[in-house]
């Protein structure tokens, strides 16, 4: 069956970002994160934005453009599209793409961490590896180019892949903190890691994260991802 991509929007981008403070996510936290109160009030505006900056990403060659969708959040802060976008179902366009922003601040805000646990999931999930794109080694820089490039692959090239990707990098991942953890060498994240939710618990989202993702990109290749 052919792709078949996001409805068209007839409503007007503004050029005029608005700029407010950043504000950054683990990929750990990005789930629990609360949306709106109302989830219910803010659904229609959710999937016109996600439709419009979708429609408007594929549809542009400037590559001006496809900097400042992949940078989205740098300027506005990760919050903005979470009170739109983070009560949405896991798969629909809004929430697909709240999981690939969140996973990309994650990413970008420790880069070194997410490498090492990268670094030490990659051998037992060599697939997921493979298909998750990260050049060798997988230290910070080639992390955050990973994240970066899947971002634009949603806009530039084949929205299901970078769906696909993402969700790889989440197993390793997932696979890398239980490693790390079982040799004693997990790293600490912050002052607080005591009241964090245990390794069990995260690697439990981190794969549930994957899955979704898959699924989304499972309904964008049979035209039904809304």
């Amino acid at each position: 069956m052919a792709r078949r991509g996001p409805r068209p929007y007839a409503g007007r981008m503004s050029d005029a970002p608005r700029h407010h403070k950043p504000v950054k996510f683990s990929p750990e936290q990005f789930e629990a994160h609360e949306g709106g109160p109302d989830p219910a009030r803010v659904s229609e505006a959710a999937h016109l934005a996600a439709h419009a900056l979708v429609s408007r990403g594929r549809a542009s060659d400037d590559p001006e453009i496809s900097r400042r969708l992949i940078e989205l959040t740098d300027e506005q802060g990760l919050e903005g599209i979470a009170e739109m976008w983070a009560e949405a179902p896991a798969v629909s366009l809004p929430g697909a793409l709240w999981r690939l922003y969140a996973l990309r601040a994650g990413v970008r805000k420790d880069p070194v961490r997410m490498g090492r646990y990268f670094t030490a999931g990659r051998g037992t999930a060599q697939v997921s590896h493979v298909v998750a794109g990260v050049a060798e080694p997988p230290g910070a820089d080639e992390i955050t180019s990973m994240a970066d490039a899947i971002l634009s692959g949603a806009f530039n090239g084949e929205f299901d892949v970078a769906l696909d990707r993402f969700a790889a990098f989440c197993r390793v991942i997932a696979l890398g903190r239980i490693r790390l953890a079982d040799t004693g060498q997990m790293p600490v994240v912050d002052p607080d890691a005591a009241r964090a939710p245990s390794t069990v618990a995260l690697t439990q989202r981190l794969e549930r994260t994957a899955e979704e993702l898959e699924a989304a990109a499972h309904q964008w290749r049979r035209g039904h991802l809304d």
